[in-house]
């Protein structure tokens, strides 16, 4: 008697005839985490579906790899299999036309989006008077003399931006390595693994650490040179 579909072996199960490939325990647990099943709950159901012959299963050594049973699936013969390989074709033709139609639509879309309204270029026009006005009224106090910022506040950002890149690149070090650690022997695959903490590094958020190294060395130089 099969297993009810919403029980531990009836999950199994089912996930198990529709990958209908071979696989073992471990795959099987990662793939129904979201069903918050532990390992060991999965490996018993394994046993039990193939001891009851609801599945097959192999033993390589220590490694056992359960497959579904092949005898309740139709297999195609040589006649239905060439008009499946005849339709998939003409499939795949109608999807590389869908494709190029799609792209063409695409390139005409950005095309006119990247032409502006007379509006969109008055508005535009006139932000720009008001930052080139901005930027004159600037530029004539540095002639004049002026100091925008004063020596003791510039040293103190300089000083406070000099710790944060410090204390950025120490916590860089510090999770690789302990990242490195907790993968080094992790059968899984740390990108997936890295999705599945909700972990970002910078390059994901659109930052990075060097180049705010490189302006941290510029900064210095300059300092140096000033003394």
């Amino acid at each position: 008697m099969p297993p009810k579909s919403d029980s531990v072996e009836g999950i199994v199960l089912g996930f198990v005839n529709e990958q209908n490939r071979p696989l073992n325990s471990q795959n099987v647990a990662d793939a129904l985490q979201k069903f918050n099943l532990k390992k060991t709950a999965v490996q018993k159901a394994l046993d039990a579906l193939a001891d009851s012959g609801q599945i097959s299963f192999k033993e390589y050594g220590k490694q056992k790899i359960y497959i579904a049973r092949q005898d309740q699936f139709d297999i195609p013969n040589g006649e239905e299999l060439e008009e499946m390989k005849k339709a998939n074709a003409k499939l795949q033709e109608e999807l590389a036309d869908q494709k190029k139609a799609i792209s063409e639509v695409e390139s005409e879309v950005r095309g006119l989006q990247s032409n502006l309204t007379l509006a969109e270029i008055k508005s535009k026009e006139t932000k720009l008077q008001s930052e080139i006005q901005e930027m004159e009224e600037k530029l004539n106090k540095l002639r004049s003399g002026v100091i925008l910022v004063k020596p003791e506040d510039k040293k103190i950002i300089e000083d406070s931006f000099a710790e944060r890149v410090n204390q950025w690149r120490k916590r860089k070090r510090m999770f690789k390595e302990l990242w490195d650690n907790i993968t080094e022997n992790s059968p899984k695959d740390q990108k997936e693994f890295k999705e599945e903490l909700g972990l970002e590094y910078d390059e994901d958020v659109g930052v990075n650490l060097q180049s705010y190294t490189d302006m941290l060395a510029s900064l210095n130089k300059r300092r140096k040179i000033s003394r």
